[in-house]
């Protein structure tokens, strides 16, 4: 693979993640960039989604439980990203530590 063709898929796996959270643009790229699971999460979900997009082709018998396997993995997926989302915007607020001399 070139190197412009990995830029592409990179940027193909990002939009992806942020067209499911439009709202949300900003932090998405700021984890994909900086958060390795986040940045997997976002390469599974274009894969589960590949996978969903062509099971038509799939002989009949096999079609419609990968088709449920298939959507049960996106929805997990998506859960899990919006999970990270959620969890990145809170702040862990810590007192500063007691300077003070301590009386016996």
């Amino acid at each position: 693979m070139t190197s412009g063709e990995s830029n592409s898929t990179h940027l193909s796996v990002l939009e992806t993640a942020e067209a499911h959270f439009p709202d949300q643009k900003r932090l998405v790229q700021r984890l994909f960039y900086m958060n390795e699971a986040f940045h997997s999460m976002c390469e599974d979900l274009v894969a589960a989604a590949e996978a969903l997009a062509h099971v038509e082709g799939l002989p009949d018998n096999l079609r419609e439980a990968r088709r449920q396997e298939y959507a049960a993995l996106v929805d997990a997926l998506l859960k899990e990203m919006g999970e990270a989302l959620a969890q990145s915007k809170i702040v862990m607020l810590r007192r500063p530590p007691d300077t003070r001399p301590r009386s016996p």
